[in-house]
């Protein structure tokens, strides 16, 4: 087809990026990798002894003990899943929409991926019915379905799956005997902590999950790929560990040394380090809330965000004015607000969604400014959306929904 092909816009090599925080780099971790970039010193494969304690403790203090041998450090959580992926072996299932990156590492091994749909009240974890009769149909048909992938705060959503939901999923894939990835990059950027339950998958099925997390959700910025993961209990945890390792090795896939110290100082989680976050998360909050008002107001759908820097919206209410402008599917549909709106919109297609679903992943990073300082400025603002190049900027976003509203309403009552 003309749209996956790789010298248009190929869905692995085009895929968009996580959404990021827009932010400048924290100055304490500049400093700890400063300090470490003059080590000669490789960090080993799956992390060093220090990295991996400090990932220990930040699951301890989340309710999930952890301990140095069930756990692995990868260049990224792409490298690590894709070691998972190939260790575990069998097909692979997931939510749809799902992050961007979890179908191609199953696919560059071979594996066949198989689509959920979520249920209507949050993405990132699939409807246990359609889990059910998923898994069912694939065993019916030949397949061999082993992992699930899920994500309790879920990018593209932004939404955060509610506890009964998450329970019943979970229970439909132990009964399925199917091994869980629970990617946990978002956990830390709920947006109301205190008004909203999240539950990793391992406290209800500690010996069938492995959790993952990029730190580039709320530690790092992109740009030093990090990540953690922590294996089940048991043997069957101890043997996965093992085969993880040795595809990592076998990949070359290890932490630039510097990195890794700033990652384990991160995860230790000192006061610059969390009063960073929280200042992030409420910034990214207020701009999520601003955009979802922006985009529900002119007629479009979108779940309110409930954590990290992204929603999810479906225009299908604006689909007749949209074919009018040569619109009619997602992959369409990110080129034109991608040039309208001045920043990524991408769509849908590239988070497993059907290509004729017009919807695009909108993040908050480029409401922020062009500058390290109209960033900071907003990080410490009382009400950042009042900033005047924020809400030029929200304006901005605004007029051009609002110009699709318009235009819809006028082919609702001709004149």
């Amino acid at each position: 087809m003309r749209r996956a092909d790789p010298e248009g816009h190929g869905p692995v090599r085009f895929g968009p990026p996580l959404p990021g925080d827009g932010l400048p780099v924290l100055p304490e971790l500049r400093a700890v990798l400063a300090e470490a970039a003059g080590s000669p010193h490789d960090c080993p494969v799956g992390g060093g002894r220090n990295l991996l304690e400090s990932a220990c403790g930040y699951w301890d203090r989340r309710g999930l003990p952890t301990v140095p041998e069930r756990t692995v450090a990868g260049p990224g959580a792409p490298s690590l899943l894709l070691a998972l992926t190939a260790a575990l072996g069998g097909d692979v299932l997931v939510p749809r929409p799902c992050a961007v990156w979890w179908a191609p590492y199953a696919r560059l091994l071979g594996r066949p991926v198989f689509h959920v749909p979520t249920p209507p009240e949050s993405g990132g974890v699939p409807d246990p019915f359609a889990l059910l009769e998923t898994v069912r149909r694939v065993r019916a048909e030949g397949g061999d379905p082993r992992l699930l992938v899920l994500s309790v705060a879920d990018d593209p959503t932004g939404t955060v799956a509610p506890p009964e939901v998450l329970h019943e999923t979970v229970e439909a894939a132990a009964s399925e005997n199917l091994h869980l990835v629970s990617d946990e990059t978002w956990r830390d950027t709920v947006h109301d902590p205190h008004g909203t339950v999240l539950l990793s998958p391992a406290e209800m099925l500690p010996d069938r999950v492995t959790v993952v997390s990029d730190l580039a959700g709320a530690f790092l910025p992109a740009g030093w790929p990090a990540a953690v993961a922590r294996f089940p209990e048991g043997d069957g945890g101890t043997a996965l560990h093992a085969r993880v390792l040795d595809v990592l090795t076998a990949l070359g896939a290890r932490i630039a040394e510097p990195v890794a110290a700033a990652a384990g100082y991160a995860l230790r989680e000192p006061a610059p380090v969390t009063g960073r976050r929280t200042a992030a998360v409420r910034l990214h909050a207020r701009l999520a809330e601003a955009l979802h008002a922006a985009v529900v107001g002119a007629g479009a759908l979108a779940r309110p965000p409930r954590a990290g820097r992204q929603l999810y919206v479906d225009l299908a209410p604006l689909r007749t004015v949209l074919a009018a402008r040569g619109v009619g599917d997602a992959q369409e549909l990110e080129d034109f607000l991608t040039v309208r709106l001045g920043m990524p919109a991408p769509g849908g297609h590239r988070f497993g969604d059907e290509l004729a679903a017009l919807r695009v992943r909108l993040a908050t990073g480029p409401l922020l400014g062009a500058t390290d300082e109209l960033r900071a400025a907003c990080l410490t603002a009382r009400a950042p959306e009042e900033l005047s190049h924020v809400q030029r900027a929200l304006t901005s976003v605004k007029a051009v929904f609002d110009d699709l509203r318009d235009d819809s309403r006028r082919w609702e009552h001709p004149r």
